[in-house]
């Protein structure tokens, strides 16, 4: 998995899967389209680095003690920020099967 953090007025930490990273979902939403676009420069960026599941729960934890955000995409990357209590289940999305979630605390 990879993540970011990127620093600003309000932490963002961008976490994704290692396999997703530069790839694009869509589908429909009503009359309009759903997208997933995990971008490799910002969910790996400059400074971005590849981390294990454990060092990720770790980092999650620390960040939502500091009022980060979180953008978080792909399934192993949603199980650390459930198992870092950050997520419950129905917060999560899904595109094309995709789960995605998006934490504001």
């Amino acid at each position: 998995m990879f993540v970011n953090v990127i620093k600003s007025y309000r932490d963002v930490v961008a976490a994704c899967d290692s396999e997703l990273l530069g790839r694009k979902f869509e589908e429909p939403f009503g009359d309009a389209v759903k997208q997933l676009d995990v971008k490799e420069n910002f969910y790996k960026g400059k400074e971005g680095r590849e981390v294990s599941e454990e060092e990720l729960v770790e980092l999650m934890k620390f960040f939502a003690r500091e009022d980060a955000t979180f953008n978080i995409v792909g399934e192993k990357s949603v199980n650390a920020a459930l198992k870092a209590g950050i997520v419950s289940e129905e917060n999560i999305g899904t595109v094309q099967g995709v789960p995605f979630v998006l934490v504001l605390l």
